[in-house]
């Protein structure tokens, strides 16, 4: 995932994309631990923002000569392995779901015939029949017949007149009609009789076989389709696990060397907590929440040791330079929520590059087709009632939205139309009169927040710190000049 620091540059305006305050502690020891502090500093965010910190960016990288290059590279090769396995078997489901829906579509046509056969429209049931007639007549009649086919007694025995006479009539008594009014002779009429019979008795038995073998094949595809859904489920852990493995971030650094046990972290947290204004301030419209937020970035490069523990054996250790920086921004809603979008967006097209060259466009279409075959007029009318409707749009049938759902946020799926919705900056309105101070009270009271994780963390180390800039001696109250400037609003 991207730097959220450049995505909240490139995506608030004025002077508010830049950090309220900013600081910076270094770490520079052979015996320096990463664990520890990243965690002290996580815990205490999270009890001064009230749980709302979030881990956004976390990368690493290792020189070829490193331990740690070969430790993850091997994990990695087995996660990749055993999600190649599961892919096989699930390209084999897919293959045969690719069967089925090819001769379901062929079943819908068919089907379709005898359907319009007994439409009333005389056109279209008359083109009806004769389609099934010709069916009859290549696929059952002349297999069995041979010589004896219609098609052949026409074409080679000088019964001219049989094919024509076979496909206009439609029924028994019209045969002796035709032979009273000189159309045919009682030659042809022997011969066109029992080839009626089986023709209308073969358009009973046929429909109801080929709409068995519609239902069973349907069935079967339904089972495909829950297979395939079982597939993706174990498939997604090893392919989310494998693009974490994935060495990224550091590309080009040179303090990378190849023959160096040299390995780079970079993990970024993000927090936020609403800021609650006075009570005189709150009874005035706001329509966005204002949020003090910090972003705490690390940045450790380290060589791989090994100590001893208590129990006698190695373990792995990192030592080197760690570059802690603390920012802080004071956003609104709209903002954050399109700072999010950005970087679900960055991420989102990074992780593309695994599905790449597995032909989208045909997966649409086949999406089209599995949507067409399970959820058929017949099954909607049944379930009529809204809560049916809602448990099917969260159970979506489709395979594929559950095999590649994972690169997408589900909580950002289904926003509520009523909401407004932000999709670049110029859709954030600019901060009116009252909204400048909510702004005013989030800026001072980020700035607050991250002084305090800083102070207190050099304190709590042995380290000396610094003065607050956000003391009351500096910057004045800033509770009370609210007050003062919200006194002349009505």
């Amino acid at each position: 995932m991207g730097n959220i620091k450049a995505v909240i540059s490139k995506v608030v305006k004025g002077k508010y994309n830049s950090p309220v305050v900013s600081y910076k502690l270094i770490y520079d020891s052979p015996q320096n631990q990463f664990e520890p502090i990243y965690y002290w500093i996580l815990d205490f965010m999270k009890d001064l923002f009230g749980g709302d910190v979030k881990k956004i960016v976390d990368n690493f990288m290792s020189s070829p000569g490193s331990g740690h290059f070969s430790d993850m590279s091997q994990r990695l090769s087995k996660v990749q392995e055993e999600g190649m396995k599961i892919l096989g078997g699930l390209n084999q489901v897919i293959k045969s779901s690719l069967n089925l829906i090819y001769d379901l579509r062929e079943f819908k046509e068919r089907l379709q015939h005898y359907t319009d056969a007994e439409s009333k429209d005389a056109v279209l049931k008359k083109a009806a029949n004769l389609s099934l007639k010709n069916t009859w007549l290549d696929n059952v009649d002349l297999p069995k017949r041979q010589n004896g086919s219609i098609h052949q007694m026409t074409a080679q025995l000088g019964y001219t007149t049989l094919r024509d006479a076979f496909m206009a009539v439609n029924d028994l008594s019209e045969i002796d009609k035709m032979v009273k009014e000189g159309d045919i002779n009682e030659s042809i009429a022997k011969i066109l009789r029992p080839r009626i019979k089986e023709f209308l008795d073969w358009k009973v038995f046929s429909q109801h076989e080929l709409q068995k073998r519609f239902n069973i094949e349907k069935s079967y595809l339904k089972n495909q389709v829950e297979t395939i859904k079982l597939y993706s489920s174990w498939v997604k852990p090893y392919l989310a696990a494998a693009k974490q493995l994935q060495q990224k971030g550091f590309d080009g650094d040179a303090a990378l060397v190849d023959a160096f046990s040299t390995s780079m972290f970079e993990l970024t947290l993000f927090a936020k907590k609403e800021v609650k204004l006075p009570n005189n301030v709150a009874k005035y419209k706001i329509n966005r929440k204002y949020y003090s937020c910090a972003v705490i970035d690390f940045k450790q490069r380290s060589q791989l040791l090994q100590r001893v523990t208590q129990k006698g054996d190695y373990a792995p250790a990192y030592g080197g330079r760690l570059e802690i920086t603390f920012d802080a921004y004071a956003l609104n809603s709209e903002e954050i929520e399109l700072v999010n979008k950005t970087m679900d967006k960055e991420d989102f097209d990074d992780m593309l590059s695994f599905n790449s060259n597995m032909a989208e466009d045909a997966l649409k279409e086949l999406k089209d087709d599995i949507d067409m075959f399970l959820s058929d007029k017949e099954d909607v009318k049944e379930k009529n009632n809204s809560k049916t409707k809602e448990k099917d749009n969260e159970d979506d049938i489709n395979p594929f939205v559950a095999l590649f759902g994972f690169f997408k946020n589900k909580s950002n799926s289904k926003s509520s139309p009523e909401k407004k919705n932000i999709g670049k900056p110029e859709d954030i309105l600019a901060d009116n009169w009252v909204e400048k101070h909510a702004r005013t009270a989030a800026h001072n009271d980020a700035g607050a927040k991250l002084y305090t994780v800083y102070d207190i963390y050099k304190k709590s180390h042995g380290m000396a710190s610094s003065p607050d800039p956000f003391d009351k001696g500096e910057t004045g109250d800033v509770g009370a000049d609210l007050k003062d400037a919200l006194k002349g609003i009505k």
